[in-house]
């Protein structure tokens, strides 16, 4: 077996109390688990269990929540921003969100609305999505350097998009003071001072994915995960899934791991810091849709609180999970993964075959008991990109 190290930072987390979040538990899961129910199309994605990867890792299970199958369009995201632009709408015309339907609110809306948001893809495809169902326009910003394909996506469901030149938190403020300007409405899964229902919304749907693999791994006779691997950008995700988790299970009892790609690690840098610390510049990862230099104040709480470590690692380990999923061991199925979506998995790699496993093993707590969450957040929202990494071998793991 061949041995390679690739760059992976693991800081424990200090600020560790286990304390949970009203706003992100399983009864608001639930509630936004029920909405998605009802939208046309809706089921839940696979839970595979690659068993042979997990055998070769020294794990018990790896479970691979692969969003790559959710509504067509390639990756988790629309679950926010549907379920936000639904709340949003719901309170402006005063429907219970119990009672929404695209048709309903299409036949309720009085005057056009635009909805605006920053993307480094897939929230954009998601918030477009979601504006094309209730009949509204969506604009969309994306930071300096977003693949064209990912722009193509977000056109051809009728929305305008935007590249600027900036980073993606500086195209956050600019959205903002378009959307100030403009009399737009602002659908970001971040939150600053006076910007908090939307996130909120935004964070709730996205645990829906937790609810429906806690309940696909009870039916496999998995009571719960020992270990979740979450990845994080501004933590929306990481912090809407884990208060699900930690709220079902307790904090106590999940050993809880928040990646992060080294170029826009600002939640590792917080973690270590015990506040909220901010990474600037060009933040250059493959991992575009991890890509934020900022942390989100609704979800830095509850990962202060909740998450076990926090790890900073190279593109490498990303671009090695994508091969790994694509490539699979014995009967495991195959599962399409992006650069973002991988990183769990490449992380499980990563520590197979470094030269101090054993070491990196004691230290994140896996053993043959082991019971592994990953999610994979998207499939190949860039082609091109993601054959020269699992064709061509771009970013390899040893050179």
């Amino acid at each position: 077996m061949s041995q390679f190290s690739l760059k992976m930072d693991i800081a424990d987390n200090r600020f560790f109390t286990g304390e949970t979040s009203p706003l992100f538990s399983r009864v608001e899961a639930q509630k936004a688990r029920a909405f998605h129910k009802k939208l046309a199309g809706y089921e839940p994605t696979p839970l595979c269990d690659l068993k042979a990867l997990a055998d070769y890792v020294g794990v018990k299970n790896i479970l691979v929540k692969d969003e790559s199958k959710r509504f067509g369009l390639n990756a988790f995201k629309m679950l926010g921003g549907v379920y936000a632009i639904a709340n949003l709408l719901c309170e402006k015309y005063g429907v219970a969100i119990e009672d929404f339907t695209f048709d309903l609110i299409k036949r309720t809306i009085k005057e056009p609305m635009t909805f605006a948001t920053t993307t480094d893809g897939n929230h954009g495809r998601g918030v477009a999505w979601a504006a094309k169902q209730v009949g509204q326009h969506a604009v969309v910003y994306m930071p300096k350097g977003s693949a064209r394909e990912r722009v193509d996506h977000i056109l051809n469901l009728g929305a305008e998009c935007i590249v600027t030149d900036m980073n993606y938190d500086d195209t956050v403020r600019l959205t903002m003071k378009m959307a100030e300007e403009r009399g737009w409405h602002i659908v970001q899964d971040t939150a600053w001072e006076g910007y908090t229902r939307i996130p909120t919304w935004i964070m709730q749907g996205y645990s829906t994915l937790a609810d429906e693999a806690v309940e696909q791994m009870q039916a496999m006779g998995i009571q719960q995960p020992t270990h979740v691997l979450l990845q994080a950008g501004v933590g929306a995700l990481a912090g809407g899934v884990l208060g699900y988790l930690v709220d079902c299970f307790g904090a106590r009892n999940l050993h809880s791991i928040v990646v992060e790609p080294d170029q826009a690690d600002c939640l590792y840098r917080s973690g270590v810091a015990g506040e909220m610390v901010n990474v600037g510049g060009d933040m250059r990862t493959i991992m575009a849709g991890l890509a934020c230099g900022e942390p989100n104040p609704l979800g830095w709480p509850l990962l202060k609180h909740c998450t076990t470590q926090f790890i900073s690692c190279h593109d490498k380990v990303s671009a090695l999970g994508m091969r790994v999923l694509g490539n699979p061991l014995g009967d495991d199925p195959r599962i399409i993964s992006g650069e973002s979506g991988s990183v769990g998995t490449g992380l499980l790699a990563a520590v197979r075959h470094h030269p101090q496993r054993d070491a990196l093993m004691a230290r994140l707590g896996f053993n043959q008991d082991s019971v592994v969450l990953v999610i994979n957040t998207e499939g190949d929202t860039d082609v091109a990109h993601y054959r020269e990494v699992v064709w061509e071998g771009k970013h390899p793991a040893c050179e």
